[in-house]
């Protein structure tokens, strides 16, 4: 497992079971950067919490890891917090992703090798690159929308970013 996608496991791991984070821990020169960062969890291949921000919003790669990791398990309100006896179920993930850049023509984008972001005034849907199920690039954008509220009739702008995905 890759030191950043076991650093997301050990804070899951060690909120859900005592409630507090571990302070020893091993900090990369990528987990030194301020980027954007998703922590991913699936059970049994099927999503159990997802949360990000695409900007930072930490000090660095480690805190947002940190703090979305415990978001990703115990916040996520699509599901419940993780329970302990889910634990070694648990596959986890990381994504840090690159600063959106703004897009003017669908043709710019690749569902296998951009997330996207649709954004219409204050309300906007983000969608990470090369998803199972996402084929296309109208899947993305539709799938934004809707997350973020947007009508397919709204002008929206759209992003586009890569991620580096740890697992």
């Amino acid at each position: 497992m890759h030191p950043i996608a076991k650093l997301a496991k050990l804070i899951i791991e060690s909120y859900v079971r005592e409630g507090n984070m571990p302070d020893d821990f091993e900090e990369s020169e990528e987990m030194k950067e301020r980027r954007g960062v998703f922590v991913s969890l699936k059970k049994h291949g099927e999503l159990r919490g997802c949360i990000g921000t695409f900007e930072p919003s930490q000090k660095n790669v480690a805190q947002e890891i940190i703090h979305n990791a415990i978001a990703s398990a115990t916040q996520d309100p699509r599901f419940p917090p993780v329970s302990q006896l889910e634990l070694p179920e648990l596959e986890v993930s990381v994504d840090i992703l690159s600063s959106p850049e703004e897009v003017k023509d669908i043709s710019k984008l690749d569902p296998r090798e951009y997330g996207v972001i649709v954004e219409c005034g204050w309300r906007r849907g983000l969608l990470l690159p090369n998803l199972e199920g996402v084929n296309t690039v109208e899947e993305q954008i539709d799938i934004c929308r809707r997350k973020a509220g947007i009508l397919p009739s709204e002008p929206a702008k759209l992003y586009r970013f890569k991620v580096r995905r740890y697992k």
